[in-house]
Protein backbone atom coordinates (compact mmCIF):
# COMPACT_ATOMS: atom_id res chain seq x y z
CA UNK A 1 0.00 0.00 0.00
CA UNK A 2 2.91 2.44 0.48
CA UNK A 3 4.53 1.43 -2.46
CA UNK A 4 1.35 2.50 -4.34
CA UNK A 5 0.98 5.62 -3.24
CA UNK A 6 4.95 6.69 -3.28
CA UNK A 7 4.65 5.66 -7.00
CA UNK A 8 1.67 7.58 -7.51
CA UNK A 9 3.22 10.48 -5.79
CA UNK A 10 6.55 10.71 -8.29
CA UNK A 11 3.78 9.77 -10.49
CA UNK A 12 1.99 12.78 -10.30
CA UNK A 13 3.19 16.15 -12.70
CA UNK A 14 5.20 18.40 -10.50
CA UNK A 15 3.46 21.95 -11.51
CA UNK A 16 0.00 22.19 -13.59
CA UNK A 17 1.87 22.77 -17.35
CA UNK A 18 2.43 19.16 -17.26
CA UNK A 19 -1.08 18.92 -18.96
CA UNK A 20 -0.80 22.09 -21.30
CA UNK A 21 -3.34 23.94 -18.51
CA UNK A 22 -3.22 27.74 -18.89
CA UNK A 23 -4.63 30.15 -16.33
CA UNK A 24 -7.90 31.30 -17.17
CA UNK A 25 -8.09 34.67 -19.01
CA UNK A 26 -11.10 37.29 -18.33
CA UNK A 27 -12.64 37.65 -21.65
CA UNK A 28 -14.63 40.61 -19.91
CA UNK A 29 -11.55 43.17 -18.52
CA UNK A 30 -11.81 44.34 -14.76
CA UNK A 31 -13.42 47.25 -14.93
CA UNK A 32 -17.08 47.46 -13.15
CA UNK A 33 -19.39 45.55 -14.92
CA UNK A 34 -21.91 47.59 -17.31
CA UNK A 35 -25.11 46.54 -19.08
CA UNK A 36 -28.58 46.86 -20.31
CA UNK A 37 -31.02 44.61 -21.77
CA UNK A 38 -35.09 44.67 -21.95
CA UNK A 39 -37.19 42.03 -23.26
CA UNK A 40 -41.19 41.59 -23.14
CA UNK A 41 -44.37 39.18 -23.65
CA UNK A 42 -47.61 40.64 -24.58
CA UNK A 43 -49.72 37.00 -25.66
CA UNK A 44 -53.37 39.00 -26.15
CA UNK A 45 -54.79 35.63 -26.56
CA UNK A 46 -53.74 33.63 -23.21
CA UNK A 47 -53.49 37.35 -21.32
CA UNK A 48 -50.05 37.03 -20.74
CA UNK A 49 -48.05 40.46 -20.47
CA UNK A 50 -45.02 41.16 -18.35
CA UNK A 51 -41.58 42.28 -19.28
CA UNK A 52 -38.60 43.79 -17.55
CA UNK A 53 -35.70 46.11 -18.33
CA UNK A 54 -32.26 46.98 -16.34
CA UNK A 55 -29.32 48.71 -16.55
CA UNK A 56 -26.18 48.90 -14.63
CA UNK A 57 -22.78 51.45 -14.87
CA UNK A 58 -20.50 50.03 -12.10
CA UNK A 59 -22.38 50.19 -9.01
CA UNK A 60 -25.27 52.25 -10.24
CA UNK A 61 -28.05 49.42 -11.07
CA UNK A 62 -31.73 50.49 -11.92
CA UNK A 63 -35.05 48.60 -14.24
CA UNK A 64 -38.32 47.90 -13.85
CA UNK A 65 -40.42 45.25 -14.42
CA UNK A 66 -44.07 44.41 -14.72
CA UNK A 67 -47.01 41.72 -15.19
CA UNK A 68 -50.10 41.42 -15.65
CA UNK A 69 -52.20 40.28 -12.46
CA UNK A 70 -55.11 37.55 -12.82
CA UNK A 71 -57.28 40.47 -11.84
CA UNK A 72 -56.37 42.51 -14.70
CA UNK A 73 -54.63 45.10 -12.95
CA UNK A 74 -51.11 45.67 -14.19
CA UNK A 75 -48.05 45.16 -11.55
CA UNK A 76 -45.32 47.46 -11.77
CA UNK A 77 -41.82 47.54 -9.85
CA UNK A 78 -39.14 50.31 -10.36
CA UNK A 79 -36.26 49.60 -8.48
CA UNK A 80 -32.33 50.76 -8.24
CA UNK A 81 -29.74 48.97 -5.95
CA UNK A 82 -26.86 50.73 -4.41
CA UNK A 83 -24.49 49.72 -1.36
CA UNK A 84 -27.47 49.47 0.94
CA UNK A 85 -29.28 47.12 -0.88
CA UNK A 86 -32.18 47.00 -3.21
CA UNK A 87 -35.10 49.45 -3.26
CA UNK A 88 -38.82 48.81 -5.02
CA UNK A 89 -41.25 51.22 -5.50
CA UNK A 90 -44.63 49.40 -6.46
CA UNK A 91 -47.31 50.18 -7.98
CA UNK A 92 -51.24 48.87 -9.80
CA UNK A 93 -52.72 50.23 -13.02
CA UNK A 94 -56.34 49.63 -13.29
CA UNK A 95 -59.06 48.30 -11.50
CA UNK A 96 -59.57 44.94 -10.10
CA UNK A 97 -62.24 42.77 -11.44
CA UNK A 98 -63.26 39.16 -10.88
CA UNK A 99 -65.05 36.75 -13.18
CA UNK A 100 -68.44 35.62 -11.73
CA UNK A 101 -67.65 31.87 -12.55
CA UNK A 102 -64.28 30.60 -12.03
CA UNK A 103 -62.29 30.28 -15.49
CA UNK A 104 -61.11 27.08 -16.68
CA UNK A 105 -64.17 24.78 -16.76
CA UNK A 106 -63.72 24.66 -12.80
CA UNK A 107 -67.02 24.83 -10.48
CA UNK A 108 -67.86 25.03 -7.02
CA UNK A 109 -69.98 21.05 -6.63
CA UNK A 110 -73.73 22.09 -5.82
CA UNK A 111 -74.36 21.28 -2.27
CA UNK A 112 -76.28 17.86 -1.52
CA UNK A 113 -77.55 18.91 2.31
CA UNK A 114 -76.00 15.41 3.03
CA UNK A 115 -72.75 15.14 4.80
CA UNK A 116 -70.36 11.90 3.72
CA UNK A 117 -67.64 13.11 5.96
Amino acid sequence: MVAVCVVAAVAAPQNNQGYGYQPPSSQYGDGPAQYSFQWEVNDVDSGNQYGHQEQREGDNTQGSYYVQLPDSRLLKVEYYVDEEGYHPTITYEGEATYPSQPSGGYSLPEKSGRYDG
